[in-house]
């Protein structure tokens, strides 16, 4: 599949109730904004109606100019915003680095809920700071299916000092 550019924002909508179906559904709307340079007033005539945008950060490139920009545009219009780290599979990934990247470039109170398990050829999966699992994905499937255990002992120290900083945040 060749992959090309983004020009224009495409909206999608998708219905949630909770992971077990507990919750009343909530209406999600969804729209994906162009990441090129050229589309930054087609992302700002976006964030002008968005009650929360997600920035998604490449564990290997991390923060890159434009995620700055339109950063700052969700600054002008007080959008408050999630982030998540992906690649995290990829050569040269680097997670504290690109937590770093948006807690210094963006000024942003970056507090991870969760944390990789491995980096790279051994990224396994993520520590859930919250409840305190370790979360491991079947490679077979793709991710598809993931399976909860106990954090891997080697890990417990770092996952139990992260999660006071969640607390503490």
């Amino acid at each position: 599949q060749e992959r090309g550019i983004t020009i224009t924002s495409a909206a999608t909508t998708c219905f949630w109730s909770g992971m077990d179906g507990s919750f009343e559904s909530h209406r999600i709307n969804i729209i994906d904004t162009p990441g090129h340079v050229d589309f930054t007033i087609e992302v700002e005539r976006s964030l002008r109606v968005l009650d929360a945008a997600v920035a998604v950060f490449c564990a290997v490139g991390g923060v890159e100019p434009q995620s700055e920009t339109v950063w700052r545009q969700a600054d002008r219009y007080h959008v408050p915003r999630l982030a998540f780290i992906n690649k995290m599979d990829r050569v040269g990934a680097d997670f504290d680095r690109v937590v770093d990247n948006v807690r210094n470039r963006l000024g942003a109170n970056a507090v991870p809920l969760q944390m990789p398990i491995g980096a790279e050829e051994n990224f396994k999966g993520v520590i859930d700071l919250l409840k305190m699992k370790a979360v491991y994905w079947n490679e077979d499937d793709m991710g598809v299916a993931f399976e909860e255990k106990e954090i891997p002992t080697e890990m417990l120290s770092d996952a139990e000092l992260a999660r006071e900083f969640v607390v503490e945040s």
